[in-house]
């Protein structure tokens, strides 16, 4: 087990992003920055013991500025909040729009653009614990939030990620990472062939503009049936009004269960990866990768729509409105704490 530590580039505004590099014995090599809490590479072995990258990403920290969320810890609110505002103890407050009407993961100057502090454990688990203060007011979201997210690689090859906070107001958070996975290891090959499994036997509705109505749907007998293995592909242009409109997979599903579990389980037939999704969270996002807006990939080559798939553990899209939903404030005196689990091993 290893850890290092070094340079990654400067920002436009002249500070100094790190790259963290942490390694087991195993053959897993995880690379992390401090710029936006991003996994920048995940190198895991395939069957043959052949160690490839498994998340889509970028040459330099420049293509990671703006509106990018490839790799990144999302927030403060993961996914879409409607209208761009909503109430808390009888006080509405207003956030930046940055997907239309609505705001899309913490807006405009979310977490993906925070250069975050670092503390770094080297041993058995390698870690690095990335810290923030996102203050009263910051995107337009109440209380002063003080944030840790915790990287760790086990031993058995897994990149465990611990979200935690504490505020001084009550206030929404809903943390996720939202990398892009692609476990062929082959950054412009299509996850087509991925077969994919979530537990879950419903999906939020939305309108088409990605906000829940309020209304679950089931998902048996339907394209958005992962409840048995399958591959992306087999549903990925069905006659399905928001996969046509999304051009692919933009969902969120109602992970069954409580607790601390599996909730969702990929496999790459030809490298032979399979990766494991535990959270404690109710909801996972599965997004694959429809629109690509002239991204540059690690291979200097145009990244290519469907070349990946998100699996996002949060709670569910823009549950600041439907009290209906799975949701918890965080409140003063009471730490938020979170954890999701990558799980890696080969069939």
């Amino acid at each position: 087990m290893a850890m290092t530590v070094c340079p990654l580039d400067r920002l436009p505004d002249g500070r100094q992003a790190s790259k963290f590099v942490l390694e087991n014995d195993r053959g897993m090599h995880a690379e992390l920055t401090d710029y936006g809490c991003r996994i920048l590479r995940l190198l895991v072995p395939d069957r043959a013991g052949v160690s490839g990258d498994v998340v889509l990403g970028h040459r330099t920290l420049g293509e990671y500025l703006g509106a990018n969320y490839q790799g990144a810890f999302v927030g403060r609110y993961a996914n879409r909040i409607g209208s761009a505002r909503f109430s808390l103890n009888g006080e509405t407050y207003n956030l930046a729009p940055n997907d239309g009407n609505n705001t899309l993961h913490g807006g405009p100057g979310g977490f993906h653009s925070v250069l975050f502090s670092a503390r770094v454990q080297d041993g058995n688990e390698p870690s690095v614990t990335f810290s923030y203060t996102s203050l009263d007011g910051e995107e337009g979201y109440p209380g002063e939030l003080q944030i840790q997210v915790k990287y760790s690689l086990t031993e058995e090859n897994t990149l465990r990620i611990d979200y935690s906070a504490q505020t001084d107001r009550e206030t929404v958070f809903n943390p996720t990472n939202h990398s892009f996975f692609n476990l062929s290891g082959n950054y412009g090959r299509d996850v087509m062939d991925t077969e994919l499994v979530i537990h879950a036997d419903q999906v939020t509705e939305v309108t088409d503009d990605l906000i829940p109505t309020g209304k679950l749907l089931p998902v048996h007998g339907t394209p958005l049936d992962f409840t048995q293995a399958k591959a992306l592909g087999a549903d990925m242009f069905s006659d399905d009004h928001l996969i046509q409109l999304c051009g692919g997979f933009d969902h969120n599903f109602c992970v069954t269960g409580d607790g601390f579990r599996e909730i969702a389980r990929a496999w790459e037939p030809e490298s032979g990866r399979e990766m494991a999704v535990w959270s404690d969270m109710p909801g996972v996002q599965l997004y694959t990768f429809n629109s690509v807006a002239g991204l540059i990939g690690k291979d200097g080559q145009p990244m290519r729509p469907h070349t990946a798939f998100c699996l996002e553990t949060q709670f569910y899209p823009d549950s600041v409105h439907h009290p209906e939903f799975p949701f918890t404030t965080v409140k003063p005196g009471k730490a938020f704490s979170s954890r999701t689990e990558y799980r890696f091993s080969v069939r």
